[in-house]
């Protein structure tokens, strides 16, 4: 499943964009490829996040990821039910199981993200 008005990376993120803010998740392919997800890190509020960079890992029973920013920005709100639900993300890449909220410091970064049918040409 890809959602058509979210941006991709090749890593297996998503970005929802909101103005200067944009939400990131990781896709249901990548979810549905950990499989069961029992541990998530993620940083904390006032972070700053560097596109390219890990800003937390994801643990699932077949292996633990690092996570990896698509975008550069200050962190303004975790997703902080995954805490206690990291099963979330598995029930619900795209809505419930997103994992952090930044503020873009750098607005150009979105131009290299992948649109929806880009994305589904990688993982098809």
């Amino acid at each position: 499943m890809v959602v058509k008005d979210l941006l991709y990376t090749e890593t297996h993120e998503w970005v929802k964009v909101e103005g200067d803010d944009v939400y990131i998740g990781i896709t249901d392919y990548a979810q549905h490829e950990l499989g069961d997800i029992v541990y998530v890190e993620l940083p904390e509020v006032g972070d700053q996040v560097t596109s390219g960079e890990a800003f937390g890992t994801i643990e699932a029973v077949k292996a633990v990821e690092d996570l990896i920013s698509p975008l550069s920005g200050k962190l303004i709100e975790v997703n902080e039910s995954l805490e206690d639900a990291p099963e979330t993300i598995n029930q619900s890449a795209f809505q419930d199981g997103w994992l952090i909220k930044i503020r873009l410091s750098k607005k150009e970064e979105l131009e290299k993200l992948m649109k929806a049918d880009a994305y589904e040409e990688l993982i098809a």
